[in-house]
């Protein structure tokens, strides 16, 4: 399934609108995590940058063949050689896998999905309990130079509203901000969360 107004500006224009480091520091992204799965690797724009910062693994999912081939592209002109590749419809069968398998899950500005809920329970399913479900998206504000229209743009206490259902916890520090277009939540999943149950 396409995510709703999922279109993707050109390359060049879509990476000025992120500040990637300040992104993956504030969110805690570095060599304490080993394998990361990730929904929606685009141009490669955080997928390069996280995997040069993790231990192990970076698998990265995305239901574009383009965006596929753009981000191997970028990969193997980087050196870059610690990423899995899966062209696959996540909505529509999860992220695969065993469960509990992954320390992180990145779910970046892509909860104005019609089943938020669903895909945060089947992005806790795939993380180790006390491993983390990190969260970005645009801020709630018509201003922002992208975005989903504001009928569909999720405010940061409904994704918090929607971990809980999925049976995720918000972090101490609640909402980040990541300047100049973003906002982020660490979701942790409980110490003793049993994703086969789910």
């Amino acid at each position: 399934m396409k995510l709703r107004e999922s279109g993707m500006p050109e390359e060049a224009y879509w990476e000025t609108l992120f500040d990637v480091p300040l992104i993956l520091d504030r969110l805690g992204i570095d060599s304490q995590l080993r394998d990361v799965v990730e929904l929606g690797c685009g141009y490669g724009t955080f997928t390069l940058p996280v995997a040069r910062r993790i231990s192990g693994m970076l698998t990265t999912f995305d239901i574009e063949p383009a965006m596929v081939e753009r981000t191997l592209q970028r990969a193997v002109q980087a050196g870059v050689n610690n990423v899995l590749y899966v062209r696959g419809d996540v909505f529509a069968d999860g992220f695969g896998g065993e469960p509990a398998s992954k320390d992180a899950c990145l779910l970046f500005n892509i909860l104005h999905c019609e089943q938020p809920v669903k895909l945060l329970a089947d992005a806790a399913r795939v993380v180790r309990p006390a491993g983390y479900v990190h969260v970005i998206h645009w801020r709630y504000d018509p201003a922002t130079p992208r975005g989903p229209s504001m009928e569909i743009r999720p405010r940061p206490e409904q994704i918090v509203h929607w971990a809980k259902e999925a049976g995720l916890l918000a972090s101490p520090e609640a909402v980040l901000d990541l300047p100049p277009w973003h906002y982020g939540i660490r979701l942790q999943c409980p110490a003793s969360f049993h994703p086969e149950r789910r």
